[in-house]
C-alpha cells in the first residue's frame, strides 16, 4: 500500500500537468505515491503529450464526464493507498506540501487542505463557511465589497488570522484536497449525478462531516494554483449560481431551497452589467438555458 493516491481531472491540461508532476517527488517529502490523471478531452489524447512515468496513470475517460465523474474515475483506477489526495492540474505543489497534508490525517483529521497561494505569491482565500440564506444575502448585497462583515454575512473566509493557524473547517475551493483512504470510501463517490463542475467540493466536505470526520486546514502545506485552468465564460458562470442552487436543494427543504433560490436572482439580477450574471439569471429562471450548460440539465 503506498501513501499517496492522486488523483488529478484534466481537460486539455497538458502544459500545467508537466509542472504539477514535477512537482509532486518533493511535495511528498519521501512518502511513497503515485498519480491517476483522467482525460476528459476526449478528442486530445494526454498519454502522448506526457513523459513516461513509472508512478503516473493516464486514463482516457471516453467522454468528458466532468470534474465529480472523472474523479470517480480516477479514484476507481488508483492503487490502494493511506491517503487520496484530489488536485487541480494547475497547481505547482510547495516541498512538503503533501507530507504536510498527511502528518494532519495522521493526528486524527478525516481530511485536510492547504494554503492556497497565487502566481504572485499572495495568499488566496480559499476557505469557506457553510451556505446558509443569510450568508447568501451579504454575498449577493456586498459581494467583495465589506471583507470584514460578520461571519454571518459571508460564505468566503478573509480574516487574514484564519490563514495562519490549522483549525477545522467547513470546506474549501476544490483545487487540493487530501482524504482518509477509509473515509473515502466510507463517504463514497463524488456526486456526478448532480454536479459536472462547481459545488461538488462542498457537498463531498459536508458528506464528511456529516458522517462524523474533522476537515483541516493546513497552512504548512502550501500550493500554488494559477488559476483559470477550467476556463472562463458567462456559461461557466452561471453553472456555478445554477449548482450553489443544486446543492443546497440537495441539502435543505423545499421552501428554503425557494428562498436560496431567489436570493442567487437578486445577486445576478442587481448586476447586469456582467455577462456571466446575466447568464445566471437566464439558467436559474430558464430550464431551456440550463440544457445548454456544461453538463446539461441535472
Amino acid at each position: 500500500m503506498i501513501d499517496f493516491a492522486i488523483v488529478i481531472v484534466s481537460f486539455r491540461s497538458a502544459g500545467d500537468l508537466r509542472e504539477l508532476l514535477a512537482s509532486v517527488d518533493q511535495a511528498a517529502g519521501g512518502r511513497t505515491w503515485h498519480v491517476t490523471v483522467v482525460n476528459n478531452a476526449v478528442d486530445d489524447p494526454l498519454a502522448a503529450l506526457l513523459e513516461p512515468h513509472d508512478q503516473v496513470t493516464v486514463v482516457e475517460a471516453g467522454a468528458n464526464l466532468g470534474y465529480s465523474g472523472g474523479i470517480n474515475v480516477g479514484r476507481r483506477s488508483s492503487p490502494p493507498s493511506r491517503w487520496v489526495v484530489v488536485l487541480n492540474p494547475d497547481l505547482r505543489l510547495h516541498a512538503g506540501a503533501l507530507s504536510a497534508l498527511g502528518a494532519q490525517l495522521d493526528s486524527g483529521a478525516a481530511a485536510a487542505v492547504p494554503l492556497i497561494h497565487d502566481e504572485r505569491g499572495d495568499r488566496m482565500n480559499s476557505l469557506r463557511r457553510e451556505p446558509t440564506l443569510l450568508r447568501a444575502l451579504g454575498d449577493a448585497l456586498f459581494g467583495d465589497g465589506w471583507p470584514q462583515r460578520p461571519a454571518a454575512l459571508s460564505e468566503t473566509v478573509r480574516d487574514a488570522g484564519a490563514y495562519e493557524r490549522p483549525h477545522s473547517i467547513d470546506w474549501a475551493t476544490g483545487a487540493a484536497l487530501s482524504i482518509r483512504s477509509e473515509v473515502y470510501d466510507a463517504v463514497g463517490d463524488w456526486d456526478s449525478t448532480r454536479f459536472f463542475m462547481y459545488s461538488e467540493e462542498t457537498d463531498f466536505a459536508r458528506r464528511i462531516r456529516e458522517s462524523g470526520g474533522r476537515i483541516d486546514f493546513t497552512p504548512t502545506s502550501v500550493v500554488t494554483h494559477r488559476g483559470g485552468g477550467s476556463g472562463s465564460s458567462p456559461q461557466l458562470d452561471a453553472l456555478l449560481e445554477v449548482n450553489k442552487l443544486r446543492y443546497y436543494r440537495k441539502w435543505h427543504r423545499p421552501a428554503a431551497s425557494a428562498m436560496f433560490g431567489l436570493i442567487l436572482v437578486l445577486r445576478n439580477a442587481i448586476r447586469p452589467h456582467r455577462a456571466g450574471a446575466r447568464a445566471a439569471l437566464r439558467a436559474l429562471l430558464l430550464r431551456r438555458d440550463r440544457a445548454h450548460l456544461p453538463g446539461g440539465n441535472r
